[in-house]
């Protein structure tokens, strides 16, 4: 566990860090390692407003925990005009979940992160469609994909006693006539990004960085020196204090436009937030449990965004083995489960007020199904797992309340305003502050995300940071899905460390 300083009289006013990181998840705890494997002498603090890191979107049960590597997901491989996939970003996505276990499996090799186990689990990924459209889709995409290094392994099939073999649950009492198809990549895992933060927050004390809980972020004021003054209170009184920073990275999740907006930094303006809850079907029943190993995603429903595609996942959290199903969408005005109802309302300025009124125009196909989503019971919400679990019963399952999604809104020159999914870096000219917005796949892509944050904000010494990060990551500034046989050779290693084999 990491050494959390939460006492109320802890006060620091004029001291200055060389790195200030605001919010306890999974990217500052990515970028507070990177630093400090690069600059062991900087002085790093961290500021988490609850009692404890990983609490908020990092939190086991408030994300999927899918090593998101395009394996399995529909979304990363849009369809052109003329019926072709398109594998493009799929192969991105990839190549940047390779630097996360390439980082990971570093960080385990130098004694940063503890058995592989505790946080990393090999779960095979599936993509389960029905109909004929969806099918000649998925085959397509198969066809597509098996050709690429970094999708090497996939299978597809059509027939029910193979799918069967790879996930019974899909097809016990699935009655006959209805075309459907599944692909299965073997390498893709589980991963909770829960105890990895906690992991790197741990080492990140052990090494004299001030990981302190029980603080909330209130104010950023760039000051004549080119620091920045972090103005925070005591989130469980009213203590307030404050530090200076030369960097400051703000991580807090759907607050971070908040606090960006705060800062008062050019770059921000025409940026939106709009949140979206779910909520998850859970069960820990042995004898469905033994019966699937996998991570299955399918299509989304129309209008549904791309992170609420529905899937039955094997979820693996401090050992013990559960499945969960969903996300099923809810809505509030908070931009963090542990918010406030006036978030939605606390964003809106002149600059981004157009640009939010043109996603809601734009945007009816959303406000339906997140209607239509608030409006089904526990009973509706197993009918849905019943599509990919026919069998389904349900009171075997209960219902298990997910983490916020703060999904970006910003101008666009063309169309006013965009609804976009994904995570977007904001960062000042001068490269002193930055924040990430979105959501999914963030977590999975932190490494990369970090990588690219570094490059931007610290230009004069990422040249000097080159051979340690190439340390970390063996494959950075290169790509492996034009190298088949590196590609096979690091995908492997990073296996055979994380212990993550098919």
């Amino acid at each position: 566990m990491p050494r959390l300083r939460g006492d109320v009289d802890w006060l620091i006013v004029t001291e200055t860090y060389d790195a200030v990181l605001i919010g306890g998840g999974i990217m500052s705890a990515t970028l507070g390692t990177l630093l400090k494997q690069l600059e062991p002498d900087w002085k790093i603090a961290v500021f988490e407003r609850l009692s404890d890191v990983a609490q908020e979107s990092s939190n086991a049960w408030n994300n999927a925990g899918t090593g998101h590597a395009a394996l399995c997901e529909l979304n990363y491989t849009p369809e052109d005009g003329d019926g072709r996939i398109d594998p493009i970003k799929a192969i991105g996505i990839n190549e940047q979940f390779q630097q996360s276990r390439q980082l990971w499996t570093s960080l385990v090799e130098r004694g940063v992160l503890d058995e592989p186990s505790t946080f990393v689990n090999p779960t095979p990924h599936m993509t389960f469609v029905r109909g004929e459209k969806d099918v000649a889709f998925l085959k397509k995409r198969y066809e597509t994909l098996r050709d690429q290094p970094l999708f090497a392994g996939i299978e597809y099939s059509e027939d029910s006693r193979v799918i069967n073999q790879w996930a019974p649950l899909l097809m016990h009492k699935r009655l006959k006539g209805e075309p459907f198809a599944a692909t299965r990549v073997p390498a893709g895992t589980d991963v909770d990004f829960g105890a990895l933060t906690r992991q790197m927050f741990a080492h990140l004390s052990e090494q004299g960085a001030e990981v302190v809980v029980n603080r909330e972020v209130r104010k950023l004021r760039k000051q004549k020196d080119g620091t920045w003054k972090v103005s925070y209170r005591n989130s469980l009184g009213h203590t307030p204090g404050s530090v200076n920073a030369r960097f400051v990275f703000v991580g807090a999740g759907g607050w971070a436009i908040k606090l960006l907006q705060r800062s008062r930094i050019p770059e921000i303006k025409g940026y939106g937030v709009f949140p979206i809850g779910g909520q998850w079907l859970k069960t820990t029943k042995a004898e469905l449990v033994a019966q699937h190993k996998a991570k299955v995603y399918s299509q989304a429903s129309v209008g549904a965004p791309p992170m609420s595609v529905p899937h039955l996942d094997t979820r693996v959290v401090d050992g013990e083995a559960s499945l969960m199903f969903g996300p099923f969408a809810t809505f509030s005005p908070k931009f963090l489960k542990q918010g406030r109802v006036t978030d939605i309302i606390a964003q809106v300025r002149p600059s981004n007020l157009w640009p939010m009124l043109k996603v809601a125009i734009d945007n009816p196909g959303l406000i339906k199904y997140l209607v239509s989503e608030l409006l089904k019971d526990h009973g509706k919400k197993v009918d849905a797992l019943r599509d990919f679990m026919p069998s389904a019963r349900d009171e075997d399952w209960e219902l298990l309340q997910a983490g916020q999604r703060a999904q970006v809104m910003k101008k666009d020159p063309k169309k006013g305003g965009v609804l976009q999914f994904g995570t977007e870096v904001v960062s000042s000219a001068d490269g002193s502050i930055a924040g990430l917005l979105g959501a999914s796949p963030g977590a999975s892509t932190g490494a990369s995300i970090m990588l690219g944050l570094l490059r931007t904000c610290f230009p004069d010494r990422i040249a000097t940071w080159e051979p340690t990060l190439k340390e970390l990551i063996p494959t950075y500034g290169e790509t492996l899905n034009t190298d088949p046989a590196k590609a096979e050779q690091v995908v492997q290693r990073t296996a055979s460390v994380l212990q993550i084999n098919a």
